[in-house]
Parts: C-alpha cells; structure tokens; sequence
C-alpha cells in the first residue's frame, strides 16, 4: 500500500462525442499520481449547463438535482472500489479503480505473456540487424528451461506475474545448476537475462518493480584453456582418415590462426575476404557478439585452409568459406581429433580463440593495442586477460627450466655454481 499517492476523482464534458440533438456526455475522470482512467457515467446534458469550475450541473437545467445526485453516487462509489484496492494492492492505478467501478475484471499477466513479448522484440531487434542469431537463440533456450522450472515449482503451465518474486530466480538459478548440471558463470548469465525480461515488464506497467533487482550475478574466474605452438604443430600435421574429423580440424585451425568465434567463423562467405591496405589478404567483417570490426590479416595456415575449400560441395551451395557443422557436433568432433593427436586439453569452440590470443599473438610479442583490434574487443582489459594468462605460463615454465637447470651438476659446476640460486 503507498500512502504518498495522489487521487482525484472529477467530471468532465466531452465535447467530442456530443450527439445530433446537442447533448454532451459525462464523464468520470480518475486520476492517481499523474495518471488518468476515464469513462462515461451515461449522463447527458447541454454544455451551457455544466458548471466546469463546481463539476456539476447548473440548477438551470430542469435535471440538475437527479444528475448531481447520480454524480454524488458516482463519486462515492469510485471512492469505496479505491479505499477497498487499497488493501489488497501493493500499488493500485487508475486503470485498477475504473475496471473495478465497472466490474470489469482484469486479467492478470503472465510470466510466459511477457516472455513472448520479449521474444518479439528480439525478433523485430533480430531483423533489423541489432540482434545476432545467436544471442536470440539463447533466450529460446533460456525459455525452455524457465517451462521446465515453472511446471517443477508451480505445477503449472504458467505463472502470474504478481506471484513472481525474488525466490524465482534465486530457486531457478539452483534448479539449472542441479538439473542442467550447469556451471556457475553460465546459470548467472542465465539469471542476467532473466532480469532484463522482468526490467521489459516494469517498462509495460505490467509489474510496478522487478523482483530481481536485488539478485546479485556473480562470476567466477574462469580458466581460459589454450594450445601451445607444439600441440597447434601436432593438429596441423596429422593426416586424419575420417573426412569429417580432418574438416573439424581445418575449421578449427583456422580459428586459431584468426581468432573469429564459431558463429562468426561458420558465417563467412568468399565476399569477407578482400586485399587489405598492404595488398595482402584481409577478412574484415563485424563480429556478432559485439557488433565490432573484425579486421584480421590472413596468415598462411587459414589462406592455405580456405584455398582447400574453395570447391567443397557445402561451401559452394551455400556461400560459405568453410564446411562448417552445427556447434554441438563441432564440439563433439574436436574430442575426436585432441584424441588421435594426443592433445588432452578439452577442445572447443572457444578454446581456438584463446589459442589465437594467447599462443599466436602475444606469445608472439604482438602489442597488446594490436591484439584488441584483431580479437575485436571493445575494452583493452579484456585483452589483458590473455596477456597476465601468457606471464603467468611464461613464469610458470621459467621456473621448470631453473628446476631443471638447477638439477643439471654438470652445468652447474661449469658455470660456478650460482647462476641459479
């Protein structure tokens, strides 16, 4: 119940809906913190005599005492509906009083309702270019797994968005991580766009708050794997039997040597690669993700990949620069191919960019400026990221070489002794 509110209940002529014989219908007008509801009391009279400043009905006109009477009624009724929402509503709007008045019972939104809408609005985003594929596609997914969570907690195919609060997401964000067997970072960004869509609601006036707000997203630190330039040797050297493994490979390869994520490597058509300012082979395309350029010059391992392509049976059908399949069956090869090249890191799609990041740029002393513009990041701390990852493995490696260094009396005593303590 908010007690700081305003209300106001007056009546109105509307002159716009005055009729063939000169009588202009009454109005009721409902106002509650700025904000009106209105409609006809089904009461007429001749505009000379209305008295705007009182709201009624001048005694010249020979109906004026049953009218005022009726206003009065009128009044005193919208005032009874009012008083009686006021204890069963956290917020009441003029709308809420009008349809009360009425006994026009108004049904409530769902949960689903607003997620629909939601979704709609990342479709018209999705055609004009604002939104990519993939980023629609996990909310899809995200809706799935709410219907799941839905039914589990309510018994129900849906919810009303009033019965929404803040133990939703807290309990959905342990629900995914207990059924899904999902990880800590991606239930929270799971629970992040769940938040948004309750933020969409408040913006409809569907909900007066978003029950979210105070859930906190936290992330933990990730481990960003990568491959060294021995086990980016050893991909690139085995002849693989099975086609489909050798092509996984190739695709992957190539995203080590460019850096492109899998969505935004599976979208690139002959088109995308073009003569940069040297007059050597650039791709330069925006990258979904972020909605960035993407400005890669091509070396020689992924000109070598996509020249072996150029007439694959897919790519020509389809436009494309490489055979690639959908994400979950890339992934699910990759496991294939680190295990015939003796690589035991978890091979992925994301694995590649961090390769590229790590192994062929920076280990490689490209700038870090240099690396922001090639992995297309908008903020240069997040190229800091792979940069601490490559002082972190260097240090790490250093102090093998001294432990093995060290070991070595042979050396030791050549060069005195001291060189490693």
């Amino acid at each position: 119940m908010n007690l700081n509110q305003t209300f106001s209940i007056t009546f109105w002529l509307n002159k716009a809906k005055t009729n063939k014989h000169g009588l202009t219908p009454i109005w009721l007008r409902i106002t509650i913190n700025s904000k009106r509801a209105e409609c006809s009391v089904q009461k007429f009279v001749h505009a000379k005599h209305w008295d705007m400043e009182h709201n009624r009905v001048r005694t010249t006109c020979s109906d004026a005492t049953s009218i005022n009477d009726y206003l009065d009624l009128v009044r005193s009724e919208v005032l009874r509906h009012y008083n009686i929402l006021l204890t069963t509503q956290d917020v009441v709007t003029a709308d809420d009083v009008k349809n009360s008045y009425k006994g026009i019972k108004e049904t409530k939104k769902t949960f689903f309702q607003l997620f629909d809408q939601y979704l709609q609005r990342l479709v018209d985003r999705k055609e004009i270019n604002d939104l990519s594929e993939g980023r629609y596609k996990r909310f899809q997914v995200l809706l799935n797994k709410c219907k799941g969570f839905v039914k589990y907690k309510f018994r129900k195919a849906d919810v009303i968005l009033d019965e929404v609060k803040m133990n939703f997401i807290v309990e959905f964000e342990h629900y995914m991580r207990r059924t899904d067997k999902m990880g800590h970072n991606t239930a929270m960004k799971y629970a992040k766009d769940l938040k948004q869509i309750m933020k969409y609601g408040v913006m409809l006036e569907y909900i007066p708050s978003n029950p979210f707000d105070l859930f906190q997203c936290t992330y933990k630190k990730a481990k960003r794997e990568f491959l060294n330039q021995e086990e980016l040797d050893a991909l690139y050297r085995k002849e693989f039997v099975i086609k489909r493994l050798a092509e996984v490979r190739d695709c992957y390869l190539f995203s080590c040597y460019t850096g492109y994520a899998y969505s935004d490597a599976a979208a690139l058509g002959p088109d995308d690669v073009t003569l940069g300012i040297d007059g050597e082979k650039w791709i330069i395309r925006n990258r979904k993700k972020t909605d960035t350029t993407e400005n890669v010059p091509l070396l020689p391992i992924p000109q070598e990949i996509i020249a072996r392509y150029k007439n694959h049976p897919y790519c020509k059908a389809h436009n494309k620069l490489l055979p690639m399949n959908s994400n979950q069956r890339y992934n699910a090869y990759l496991k294939e191919v680190a295990a015939l090249c003796g690589i035991r890191k978890n091979l992925t799609t994301h694995t590649a960019r961090h390769t590229f990041a790590t192994t062929v740029l920076l280990v490689n002393d490209v700038p870090m400026e240099t690396a922001m513009e090639l992995l297309g990041h908008t903020d240069i701390r997040t190229t800091q990221i792979y940069g601490k990852i490559v002082q972190k493995k260097i240090s790490n490696d250093m102090k093998k070489l001294k432990d093995r260094l060290a070991g070595n009396t042979t050396l030791r005593k050549n060069v005195g002794g001291n060189v490693f303590k």
